[in-house]
């Protein structure tokens, strides 16, 4: 049974038996739209060995990069909390907004208007098509849960997410949060 329904703005948790999925094992996804054609989510704490100035010359600051998920990764997407100086940008939730016009970002950037705190960067996207997450909700690969950071969850540390997020939902999830992430490592 599903306790929360996916919507958009919602946190997806993969849960600690979803080991063999590369790209979502031990993720946090912030799903940026959720209806009946599907969702789109990004993955927040998965960082790549990348900064933004690496992959477009024309930014001057070294802004991390994060795996967004396993869809179109030659594609760079953001997400900020600054929809006042990003234009045609598209709310999320909770003062979180999903793109905008680029141009006028990396002018912002290089100018240090927009820090690192009101945006992240990520290549690709996590998709699901039609009822796909509700089957994987189904089959209890992910927990959804509420984004109680809203905005700040753009300056949320990748490193420990995933734990913390284990420690918080307590019960049977605080085994988890101590276990190394490749058991056969141990």
């Amino acid at each position: 049974m599903i306790a929360e329904k996916p919507k958009k703005g919602k946190l997806l948790i993969a849960e600690p038996t979803l080991s063999g999925d590369v790209s979502f094992h031990r993720s946090i996804v912030l799903l940026a739209e959720h209806n009946e054609e599907g969702s789109v989510g990004f993955i927040l704490n998965k960082p790549l060995n990348y900064t933004i100035s690496d992959l477009v010359t024309e930014i001057e600051v070294p802004f991390q990069v994060y795996n967004g998920g396993p869809v179109e990764q030659d594609n760079l997407y953001f997400i900020h909390k600054v929809p006042e100086l990003v234009e045609n940008s598209i709310e999320i939730s909770d003062g979180i907004y999903w793109g905008g016009d680029f141009n006028s970002i990396v002018e912002m950037i290089n100018n240090k208007v927009i820090t690192e705190d009101d945006i992240r960067f990520f290549l690709g996207y996590s998709g699901w098509s039609s009822l796909q997450l509700d089957a994987e909700l189904n089959s209890k690969s992910w927990i959804v849960v509420d984004n109680v950071y809203h905005c700040s969850i753009i300056q949320k540390s990748a490193n420990a997410f995933w734990k913390e997020k284990m420690l918080e939902l307590g019960g049977n999830y605080l085994i988890w949060s101590n276990s190394p992430e490749n058991p056969n490592l141990n």
